[in-house]
This record gives structure tokens, sequence and C-alpha cells, in this order.
């Protein structure tokens, strides 16, 4: 066991014998054991301990086991308590992701209060061969069967060279007690469910079935170095800010494999992301898709890729001044006396005299119609800004400034209304300027 795990820790250069460590101490066999091996290899650990408050009395018990092994082997112990249930229900999220997300937010924040290098987990091969499984059933990428990752940022696992078998033998030889968390024995969850019912089942058809998966989850670590570079090198020559040219991506080798790589970050499932490259060929502008956080939109032969914000807000403007919009944008309005023209886009000279305090900007809305400075007849907005080749999520965004009365002054950032704007009679000149993405 110790010349595993010292071979493993130096192989994928995982820890350092000058350096801190926290330790994850549950009291169970894994972080008991993780615990007393890293001590006996010589490096400084410290170990935490969360109590979670879900399995009362045995939770307590768990609590006092760890107090006591800390005190034994002379180990500085760091505990803390979570009401896990409460915080689930105020974030809306499950048992098991509250207390992960409760978990690793105090080890980072424990660990940079006492200046240690890294938090050490105590993950082993089996908990690896059912996280392949899990990411399997639910239709994971090619990086999702490579197994549980040796270092993720600050967390590490130098037990992934060992197995559960291995691990329980080594304690039993030395006759170390561990304490066993009642709920790992209950087939509810679905990595229990693995755990107890889908594994077995598969050592039954081959006894090398976890050694097996094992190997596999190897080699689609090394597939997935050449597949990861090569996904890479074509979306930083496909993708534009936030955008993708469709036909492009169709002369690509596997155009769903760049999707699923581009979209899945963004919280898009696979059956979605399969829905969309089935629908490529023939995809029409205004089609979109959304995930919890994004919103994908078809337009002008690209695929526009933002995040869901909130709707625009709509603002009144009682009289000139500085006003700010959103935390990027803002709109000053100044006046002048006499005739001014200033040829920018992003400002808009206008007649004060012809103009009806208060001013509203709000976002574009359907039916609204304006007389484009410089064109003749009104012109709605959307086909305004369609002729222009404004892509759709963009379309959506657009601002406009009215007057008093409900009139379009300004498309903001493109052209006035030609009927408010400056002239040879205008003795005083309303400058707006916009400022902002």
């Amino acid at each position: 066991m110790l010349n595993k795990v010292s071979c493993y820790i130096r192989e994928q250069q995982l820890l350092q014998q000058d350096k801190l460590y926290l330790v994850a101490l549950s009291g169970g066999a894994d972080s008991v054991c993780l615990l007393l091996v890293l001590r006996q290899l010589g490096y400084q650990t410290e170990a935490v301990h969360c109590n979670f408050k879900l399995r009362g009395e045995e939770s307590d018990r768990d609590e006092q086991f760890v107090i006591d092994l800390c005190r034994q082997i002379e180990v500085k112990l760091h505990l803390t308590h979570f009401d896990t249930t409460t915080y689930a229900e105020l974030h809306h999220v499950s048992i098991e992701m509250a207390a992960r997300q409760l978990r690793y937010r105090y080890f980072e924040q424990l660990r940079q209060d006492i200046g240690a290098e890294d938090v050490c987990v105590a993950h082993h091969q089996d908990d690896s061969v059912e996280t392949v499984l899990m990411n399997l059933i639910r239709g994971t990428g090619i990086n999702g069967l490579t197994g549980i990752k040796p270092r993720q940022g600050h967390i590490v696992r130098p037990l992934l060279c060992v197995g559960r078998s291995e691990i329980e033998q080594w304690l039993q030889q030395r006759q170390q007690a561990y304490v066993t968390d009642s709920s790992n024995l209950q087939a509810d969850v679905v990595r229990n469910k693995l755990r107890l019912n889908v594994i077995p089942q598969l050592q039954e058809i081959t006894s090398a079935a976890k050694s097996n998966i094992l190997t596999t989850a190897r080699r689609m670590k090394e597939a997935s170095l050449v597949y990861n570079h090569a996904v890479a090198s074509s979306l930083n020559r496909l993708v534009q800010t936030d955008s993708i040219n469709i036909g492009m991506l169709l002369e690509e080798p596997s155009p769903e494999a760049l999707l699923f790589e581009w979209l899945s970050p963004s919280g898009f499932p696979p059956a979605v992301i399969e829905d969309i490259a089935d629908r490529l060929p023939l995809l029409r502008s205004g089609l979109q898709w959304c995930s919890a956080t994004h919103r994908l939109t078809a337009s002008q032969g690209r695929l526009f890729l933002r995040p869901m914000q909130d709707e625009r807000p709509v603002m009144t403007i009682p009289e000139a001044g500085t006003y700010r919009y959103s935390d990027t944008e803002k709109l000053r309005i100044t006046t002048a006396e006499g005739c001014q023209i200033l040829r920018q886009p992003d400002k808009a000279c206008l007649d004060a005299a012809r103009v009806a305090f208060p001013l509203t900007l709000r976002p574009v809305q359907q039916g609204d119609r304006f007389r484009p400075f410089g064109m003749k007849g009104k012109k709605l907005v959307s086909d305004y800004l369609t002729d222009r080749h404004i892509p759709l999520p963009d379309k959506r965004r657009q601002l406009v400034l009215t007057d008093a009365n409900g009139q379009l002054l300004w498309l903001v950032g493109h052209r006035p209304d030609g009927r408010y704007c400056v002239g040879p009679a205008t003795r005083q000149t309303l400058i707006i300027e916009y400022e902002g993405r």
C-alpha cells in the first residue's frame, strides 16, 4: 500500500514533502486510510471533518470517532457543522449536491486560511469505476469516460491507485477501526445503486469487470488528449466571439462533436445538441434553444450563444443629464446653442424644440416604426435592422429612445428619426450620447 501510493504521488506529482496538506476525514475506511498513509509517508497533514447533521446520532458518532483518532495520532483537526437540509431548500438543490457544495467551499476557505497547499480526498479506483458508469448512463462525451482525475485545482486524490478491498485489508491488518456510513448501504441514489447492484452483477459476468473498466478509462484518457487538441484547434478557428458559422461547421469531420464541446459547458444536454446537429443543413433563422443559463439562436447563417439575461429595463429620463442604464451602459444628454451636427452612430443631434420630455429608453418592441434620417417614409425597426444584417440576438437587445408622446426619436447606435433632427431653423441642439456595448 505504502509503495503503491508513494509511487503514484510521485508519478502524478501530487504532493511535496515541505508543504502542508489538509485531509478530508469522514471517519470511513477510505479517509482513515488516506490520513494514516500520508502520515507514514512523512507528509505534513491536518485533518478536516464536516458534520452535515443528516444522520442524527450517527453523524455525531462519526465526529467523535474523528476527534478521538486525531487526538490519538496527534493530528490537528478542523471541525465544522452544516445545516445541510436548510441549505438545500434555500438553493433548490438535492441533499447530495448541497453537501458537496458546502464541503468543497469550506475546504477551499480553510485551505487559504491556514496556508495549506492542497486538500487531499480519499477517492479510489472503485469510485472511479462508479463515476465512469454514472457518466456513461447519463450520455457523456469522451471526457466523461476517463474516470476521476488525480488533481482538480487544489483537490488531490492520492488513493486512485488502489481499490476499496485493498484499503479495507490494509486497515484490517493494522487492526485500525473506522466507521461505516449507513446511507452508503442503501440503494437509493445512483452511485449507491451502481455500487450495490450493478457492479456486482457485472462482476458475475466477468470477475475482471472493474479492472477492465479502469483500463478502458485509461485508454480513453489518452484518446481524449488527441480529441481535445483537435477540438480546441477547430473551435479556435470556427468560433468568433460568441457565434459560429454554420456552413464552415458542416465542413468539419464531426459537426456534432464540436457542437457538444462548445455547448455542453453552457448546460445544453446531449439530446438537445444531437437535435441541433441533425437540423444544421436546413437550419432557418429564428430557431432557438435554451438551457438554464444560455440561449442558442440561429441567425444569418450563424449560431449565436449568449447568456440568458433578464428583460432589458425601461428607464424614464426627466431632463438633460447623465443616466446609467446598466453596469456597462449610460446615456448622456446635453444641450448646445444653435445647430450642432455630430456624425457618429453613438450620438444623436436633435432639435430641442421638437423633443418633449420625459424621454424613455427601452428595448425595441414589435411594431416599432420610425422615419430613418435620410430616408423617405416610415420603416419597421425590425426591417431596418434586418437590412443591416443585425443578428437576431442583437435585435432583441436593441434600444430605442422615445419622447413623452411615445414617438421614436432615435434607434440607439444607428439613426435618429429625421423628423426630430436638427435643421437650419434649429436654435438649440439636444445632444444625446450613448456609451456601452
